[in-house]
């Protein structure tokens, strides 16, 4: 029998990585793209395939699903991981950075779902894992574009699980908290801007959670509860492996809690909320 495929995107940092590392320990051909082809030189000389890949370009994303295919005749799974995420007050983001956050976001795993499915729907036979997150569950104040762009993913995955489970695929999402990546790092340079939260446009009623944000880049890490990304590759390759993955894999004890956070009362996390203001 032929090894097994994936096609990883995001794979220049973080969990990305750290999944094509993990899949490759287990022995599957490991693709791993990112925009930036340099950043996934060293995956492919550890044994990945590599590819330059825009999750927001349609040309990108054909011509790496071609290759695939040509090259291995099957894509056994697809891990949607590319993303970023766009902080700050809702009413402080431009609507162009709105649409910037939903065309990684939501829309390059729309794109490359679209591009797997037929292959997979011939083989019946494949999995699709999104990465999601916490604020796929609960929202949070000056997080609401970011969590907004998760909860759409949560629900395309939902309508996908159903809709090609007779075709004997599987659509899983993996639910991280915190993670110990560069992630707020790696925020600030998805979009280019002159203040000290990127994207934003300030509007001077909410100067507390800029300086609570640049508290927290001077602080730096994944915050309370953050898990390595290897623990977040773990369930990711656990779900595509699996005969009869689950539908969702919170991860961490801040992933867990997100689960349970989203059966509170609107009321009683909007109290939490005010309490942790007062606090900080």
């Amino acid at each position: 029998m032929k090894p097994e495929t994936v096609l990883i995107t995001g794979c220049s940092s973080g969990i990305g990585r750290a999944t094509a590392r993990a899949f490759l320990d287990e022995d599957w051909i490991v693709y791993a793209t990112a925009r930036n082809p340099a950043d996934v030189e060293t995956l492919g000389e550890e044994g990945c395939a590599i590819a330059t890949l825009d999750v927001t370009d349609d040309g990108d994303v054909e011509r790496v699903v071609s290759r695939m295919i040509d090259e291995e005749g099957k894509i056994d799974c697809l891990v949607n991981n590319a993303g970023y995420g766009q902080l700050g007050p809702i009413e402080d983001v431009p609507v162009d950075q709105v649409h910037r956050q939903f065309d990684v976001n939501v829309y390059g795993p729309h794109r490359l779902t679209r591009a797997v499915l037929p292959h997979m729907r011939e083989r019946e036979s494949g999995t699709i894992v999104n990465v999601s997150s916490v604020a796929g569950r609960v929202s949070f104040p000056f997080g609401g574009v970011y969590s907004g762009s998760k909860f759409a993913l949560e629900a395309m995955t939902d309508a996908l699980r159903a809709e090609v489970a007779e075709y004997g695929i599987d659509a899983v999402l993996i639910e991280p908290g915190p993670v110990e990546t560069s992630f707020a790092e790696r925020t600030a340079a998805e979009v280019t801007d002159e203040g000290d939260v990127p994207g934003v446009e300030r509007s001077g009623a909410y100067e507390k959670f800029y300086e609570l944000f640049e508290d927290r880049r001077a602080i730096g890490g994944g915050g309370p509860g953050a898990v390595p990304p290897e623990r977040v590759a773990e369930d990711v390759l656990n779900a595509a492996s699996a005969t009869k993955p689950a539908s969702r894999y919170p991860v961490g004890i801040v992933g867990r809690a997100g689960v349970l956070g989203r059966l509170l009362p609107d009321s009683v996390r909007d109290d939490l909320f005010r309490l942790a203001r007062k606090l900080t």
